[in-house]
């Protein structure tokens, strides 16, 4: 076993929902310094208000595609570990497909071209369950086909293979960590790229209708972040894992019309849903086996569905920013 503690620690797209969330974790296991990049095209400072006045964290606004620039953020600050967390939303992928393909698989280069130098020394990589595109089977294993139907996920998919194909080339220290849907509280809920639960709250709060694409049938598997989390730096401390891809999510699916009127209960929105064409590419089921999670990480998902929805609805009520 090996931890944290001592390690300078770099978190790509740490001003982002989940890479804020882990910011927390990451320094209560005695990180000596976390530094976060971020280009803020969607993360916020405010996600960082817990952890940025700490005197060993550091925030650099950069592209972590940028080679260079993420070779002198690692030079500078000694970065031992890497999270990689940044990316661009799924929803990206409908009006500019190219970037949010192209990104993903930018990153993974960036990233890799260092460690193999190497320039640090371990990579916990964050994929995505839209690599696998509809479920074929359920729950859907690590050995589940990929079938990546939107850019997104096509970017996912190949930025997956690289690392892996790298781990076997050149015995890298590098980590695939495929989560299924995660929600909480930080979750963008501002523009067109927001997911299905902030989209929601946010058409409710400002007195719109919830929008229903393609019947709301399609099923999704949620963790919560808090979990998914856990299970990053448990990763970590789990060695001997180079070239691993490993599942998180909680083994329940659940409908999309069924969240929305989850959360329209919650909120005692009591209007009429609207319902519209199903988006194009929309991935129809999802349910994960957490089975490889729990052999080797000692994982399984801790929060259930009701307290995380409780705990994230809370949050948008209270009034988010």
């Amino acid at each position: 076993m090996r931890g944290l503690n001592g390690k300078n620690v770099l978190i790509t797209g740490g001003a982002g929902f989940i890479g804020s969330h882990l910011a927390e974790p990451v320094l209560e296991a005695g990180a000596a310094k976390l530094v976060i990049l971020d280009n803020f095209f969607v993360g916020k400072m405010g996600n960082l208000s817990a952890v940025k006045d700490k005197t060993n964290v550091i925030v650099y606004r950069e592209d972590a595609s940028d080679l260079h620039a993420v070779e002198a953020v690692v030079r500078n600050e000694h970065i031992q570990v890497v999270y990689n967390m940044a990316t661009m939303a799924l929803n990206y992928s409908f009006f500019n497909p190219h970037t949010a393909c192209m990104v993903n698989i930018r990153i993974a280069d960036t990233l890799l071209h260092l460690l193999r130098n190497g320039e640090f020394e371990s990579l916990i990589h964050m994929s995505s369950s839209e690599a696998y595109g509809t479920a074929l089977y359920a729950p859907m294993d690590e050995n589940h086909p990929l079938n990546p139907t939107t850019p997104y996920a096509a970017g996912k998919a190949s930025a997956d293979l690289m690392v892996k194909s790298f781990c076997n080339l050149y015995n890298l220290d590098a980590i695939i960590i495929r989560p299924f849907n995660n929600y909480g509280p930080r979750q963008n809920i501002d523009g067109g790229l927001a997911g299905i639960i902030p989209v929601t709250v946010r058409r409710v709060l400002a007195g719109e209708k919830p929008v229903v694409e393609g019947g709301g049938l399609q099923t999704r598997d949620y963790i919560y972040v808090s979990d998914t989390c856990r299970a990053l730096i448990s990763a970590y401390g789990h060695d001997g894992l180079g070239g691993e891809i490993i599942n998180l999510g909680s083994g329940t699916e659940y409908k999309i019309i069924d969240i929305i009127n989850y959360i329209c209960s919650y909120i005692g929105y009591k209007g009429e849903i609207e319902f519209r064409e199903g988006r194009p590419a929309d991935v129809k089921r999802l349910c994960a086996s957490s089975e490889k999670a729990k052999n080797l990480l000692g994982f399984e998902a801790e929060i259930s569905f009701e307290e995380g929805m409780a705990k994230t609805l809370d949050w948008y009520l209270s009034g988010y920013h």
